[in-house]
């Protein structure tokens, strides 16, 4: 007969235990653990008025601390209601009873660089938060028969190897509400911009299921940017990833701002995760977006460079978290990862500092799954669900225009298009900065308005001819008319592209920027003077036809007629500034 397996169990209390008390422990732990019990009683001084009882790992804590902390899981759980909490208070206080729950506890080996390794924790489960003895939280991202690694969101310093950790059998969460609107937070939650604390609304856990395909709708509305190039070619639908990719100081936050800045107004939400970014750069945007008065719909997370690799790897769940609750209550969100090539390098930190195999580029096996749990939680979610939409933008930065890199072609291969911001052209002076060639999105064209798309025409067409005709041009010494009409064309439509940061666009003045393009109409003029042209030209029309402007907004149809009526107005236009420009140059 296989005998009965044992186990050690150490009581600690002021007073040695008699035989019935001893008797009665043994009977519960026996019953609890199915095995034959060997108790030990230590005094200590440590828990007068009650015990504290170690057995299998599990820790039983009778003493008066322990019977508090109960009481107060007890109230922390209480459900958020409005009006007066003091009844649930007094009702929960007169029915609670403390009960002999187990808790969990390990013991920390090793600790250093945000990781710390713990041993005793063997029903812990894999993203499961812990607490350190010195108050200090962590989770657990590695789990092995001997032992368990742990991320500590906190300082190590605080952390003594040898010390205790408790299981708290909850996953990582951060608190969300109206309240973050205009807030600058870490990864946590916590406000770090000096402006008090920040009531919750509710709990959400930062790492959440994707929404399953019956719960989502296809991408119909559009996410306007502002932005004329991308409007017009590489449109982004309301609940897409669109992927924006580029060298460092090409323009990619711009671009990203721009579109926060643009959503004034709109009813959408933003979400700016800043991911190892300098703390100076993350101040002076939160700066921009309150200059603008865009602050009050947006939030800005940050897990600056200075922060260790755990606060930066759980940054964007954490943001994503956040957002998906304006999506969950039928709103609009725009969130912005900014960036996920920096958070691929804190994930690879932690993974090597885990002892994990590294593999191409030392990052880890899983590092496509890093990226793909986080993108898919973008959606349009049903009508059932409320219609809302969480729009993302990941922002990757390349090394030398490499997109065939291992993090780049990952998120490629995860979103719904992306726009190239080529170094070159930055350099150029044309901004934003985006190649028409490498660009793409695969789900926009689906939202993109009517008159937009009318609008655009073959724009997209005309640009790659132009690209492709000014390399075979480089060499050439006599052009023909026909070639230098299209090279002066194509410069032009270059020119009208380029946009000055913090001037968006309205659908309206897109339109009619793209059928005047389209049309034409300011084929010969200076091609240093194109911006100051359209200016014009766009506040001469509201002038007089403010019904263009109205037509469009409300219709967002471009009919043949409205063209016709565009085009009389801007060669009307055009007609008085030639007639203007030759006065000044008769004297």
């Amino acid at each position: 007969m296989k005998s009965m397996k044992k186990i050690k169990a150490v009581l600690y209390a002021e007073a040695r235990p008699n035989e019935e008390q001893s008797r009665r422990f043994t009977e519960f732990l026996e019953k609890k653990y199915g095995a034959e019990v060997e108790l030990e009683w230590k005094e200590s001084a440590l828990f007068p008025g009650g015990f504290r009882l170690e057995a299998g790992g599990d820790v039983y804590d009778w003493s008066v601390n322990g019977r508090f902390n109960q009481l107060k899981d007890t109230l922390v759980k209480l459900p958020k209601k409005s009006g007066s909490i003091i009844p649930l208070i007094r009702e929960a206080v007169e029915k609670w009873s403390p009960e002999a729950a187990a808790e969990e506890l390990g013991k920390v080996l090793t600790v250093g660089d945000g990781i710390a390794t713990v041993s005793g924790l063997e029903h812990a489960a894999y993203g499961e938060i812990v607490v350190f003895s010195c108050g200090v939280k962590g989770m657990i991202q590695d789990l092995r028969p001997d032992r368990c690694g742990v991320i500590v969101f906190g300082d190590c310093r605080e952390i003594e190897a040898g010390s205790t950790v408790k299981r708290t059998c909850k996953t990582a969460g951060v608190p969300v509400g109206e309240g973050f609107l205009g807030r600058v937070v870490d990864a946590l939650g916590n406000p770090i911009d000096g402006a008090g604390e920040i009531r919750a609304e509710d709990y959400r856990p930062i790492e959440q299921p994707a929404p399953g395909i019956i719960d989502r709708q296809p991408v119909n509305r559009p996410m306007e940017t502002g932005l004329l190039v991308i409007d017009s070619m590489f449109p982004i639908g309301r609940g897409q990833r669109e992927l924006i990719i580029g060298d460092r100081q090409t323009g990619k936050t711009a671009i990203a701002l721009d579109t926060i800045l643009n959503q004034k107004g709109n009813g959408v939400i933003c979400v700016y995760v800043a991911i190892g970014q300098k703390a100076s750069s993350v101040a002076q945007f939160a700066a921009t977006l309150k200059e603008r008065g865009a602050d009050d719909y947006t939030v800005v997370l940050s897990a600056s460079a200075g922060e260790a690799a755990p606060m930066q790897y759980i940054a964007p769940y954490a943001g994503c978290a956040l957002a998906e609750y304006f999506m969950y209550k039928g709103r609009d969100v725009l969130i912005v990862y900014d960036d996920l090539s920096k958070h691929a390098v804190a994930y690879r930190t932690l993974s090597l500092l885990l002892e994990r195999s590294p593999g191409r580029e030392a990052y880890p096996g899983d590092v496509f799954y890093l990226h793909s749990r986080l993108l898919e939680r973008s959606a349009h979610l049903s009508d059932a669900l409320g219609g809302g939409s969480l729009t993302a933008l990941p922002i990757v930065e390349t090394q030398a225009g490499d997109v065939s890199a291992y993090i780049p072609t990952n998120i490629i291969s995860i979103t719904d298009g992306q726009i190239f911001l080529e170094s070159e052209l930055f350099f150029q002076g044309q901004r934003p900065a985006v190649n028409v060639g490498l660009s793409v999105s695969r789900v926009g064209g689906a939202a993109q308005t009517k008159a937009v798309k009318a609008a655009a025409g073959t724009i997209r067409l005309d640009l790659a001819q132009y690209r492709e005709m000014e390399v075979f041009t480089q060499f050439a010494s006599d052009l023909d008319d026909i070639t230098k009409k299209q090279l002066s064309y194509g410069q032009g439509l270059m020119r009208l592209l380029r946009q000055p940061q913090f001037r968006p666009y309205t659908q309206a003045e897109e339109v009619l920027l793209l059928v005047c393009a389209m049309g034409r109409v300011m084929q010969d003029v200076p091609r240093g003077g194109i911006y100051d042209f359209s200016q014009d030209m766009l506040r001469y029309i509201a002038e007089k036809a403010p019904e263009i402007y109205a037509e469009i907004e409300d219709k967002k149809v471009l009919t043949p007629e409205l063209r016709a009526e565009i085009l009389k107005r801007a060669n009307e236009f055009r007609a008085r500034a030639d007639a203007k420009k030759a006065e000044k140059a008769n004297g």
